[in-house]
């Protein structure tokens, strides 16, 4: 059984993180959201392919031929026409009953052991109090009846959580989908074609954590859910002086310096340097090559590899890319004075993010001038910068026509 994972989209909501990389290649909990989700197969699959579309370099780079020993062949979807279209790419690579998996849903690896172990079709579902937003799965006992998209009136309390167990016949009700009025190839349609076909699909009802990955606050709440469980050990280096409090993970080639507080969980990573004198808490990921300099506290925040907080700073409930420079004395706020909670721009829509506490998402190679002021819930484009004593309400967009 191979796992066809679909990692081609975009991730236009994910902005400004996916303005320099693919969605797939997200950081969450020291690894990437692809990752994770290939980490859950590799008990239950022999191989995987990969749907790649949008920098599809970057995510071949990463993965390589193999993964955990397990081979990885990659299927092009040129241009992302939906479900049904990207399950059609995968066809040459796969002859057998295959998993399909989307790249940006945290599950546990119950699920995953569950589609595996089911026969013929099956299709994950759960119940949630609003089934109007998701697809609505009807069922006969353990039998999907039925699956219909976003409808007004919903059959059931069960949504379709967009993981399946397919047969490769599958590929024949593919291949006859039709557009839908979003002008996308639905995989629902191709499977509502099998059950007009009388083919049996079975229900998988789950009820571990799911997590969809479509916006920037919504990678906050999958790192501290992967987070929860983290195992403390400690690689690399943590001087005299330095305290490591609950688990931790301190990779081979990172250095905790003298006066450094380090409290669980939090990541690590190699290369990272982190203090003296500052203050690293849950449920943060140091990551590779950062540096935590003098007297800065990081709270439930990704740092990305290269980036740099080093003097004088406050990062909360953040996430800054690649490269990313804080000048000292930055400050970020992540709590209303209202106590409402934080809203972000998303699409050019103010969205309430459900979070009481949010800071900023700071893409790739920003700079910040000295006693800079970056309120809650704003966005910096890729290399965007401040001058000093800068207070910034406002999201920036860099104009690079």
């Amino acid at each position: 059984m191979k796992a066809v994972v679909m990692a081609a989209g975009e991730g236009t909501r994910m902005g400004p993180l996916t303005k320099t990389r693919p969605k797939p290649l997200l950081p969450v909990a020291g690894t990437t959201l692809l990752e994770n989700v290939m980490d859950q197969c590799v008990d239950a699959v022999d191989g995987f392919v990969l749907v790649v579309g949008h920098q599809s370099e970057m995510v071949e780079e990463r993965v390589g031929d193999t993964y955990r020993g397990l081979p990885v062949d990659y299927a092009v979807q040129d241009e992302q026409l939906g479900t049904a279209h990207a399950v059609e790419q995968a066809e040459p690579y796969v002859d057998e009953r295959f998993l399909l998996l989307n790249a940006d849903v945290v599950v546990d690896d119950s699920l995953v052991a569950a589609l595996a172990e089911s026969e013929g079709y099956a299709v994950a579902v759960r119940e949630v109090p609003d089934p109007s937003n998701y697809g609505v799965v009807s069922l006969d006992g353990d039998r999907v009846t039925g699956i219909v998209e976003k409808p007004a009136e919903p059959p059931s309390s069960l949504a379709n959580l967009g993981a399946y167990a397919f047969e490769p016949a599958v590929f024949d009700y593919v291949a006859a989908t039709e557009k839908s009025e979003r002008g996308e190839y639905e995989i629902t349609e191709s499977i509502a074609r099998a059950l007009a076909d009388g083919v049996a699909i079975t229900a998988v009802e789950y009820e571990g954590e799911w997590l969809d990955v479509g916006r920037p606050w919504e990678l906050l709440n999958a790192n501290e859910h992967l987070l929860a469980d983290l195992d403390h050990h400690v690689e690399g280096v943590v001087e005299d002086g330095a305290t490591v409090h609950g688990p931790v993970v301190v990779e081979n080639g990172a250095r905790v310096r003298a006066g450094a507080y380090v409290e669980g969980p939090a990541v690590i990573q190699s290369g990272a340097d982190v203090g003296p004198n500052c203050y690293v808490r849950g449920s943060t990921v140091v990551g590779e090559d950062v540096r935590v300099g003098n007297a800065v506290e990081v709270k439930n925040s990704i740092l990305m590899t290269d980036a740099a907080v080093g003097h004088l700073s406050y990062v909360g409930d953040s996430i800054l890319g690649e490269s990313v420079n804080f000048g000292a004395s930055t400050t970020v706020a992540n709590l209303r004075h209202d106590d409402a909670n934080v809203r972000m721009q998303v699409k050019g829509d103010m969205i309430d993010t459900g979070r009481r506490k949010l800071g900023v998402v700071v893409g790739d190679a920003s700079k910040t001038g000295i006693n800079t002021s970056l309120n809650a819930g704003v966005r910096l484009d890729p290399e965007s910068t401040t001058t000093l004593g800068e207070t910034v309400t406002r999201d920036k967009v860099v104009d690079r026509e």
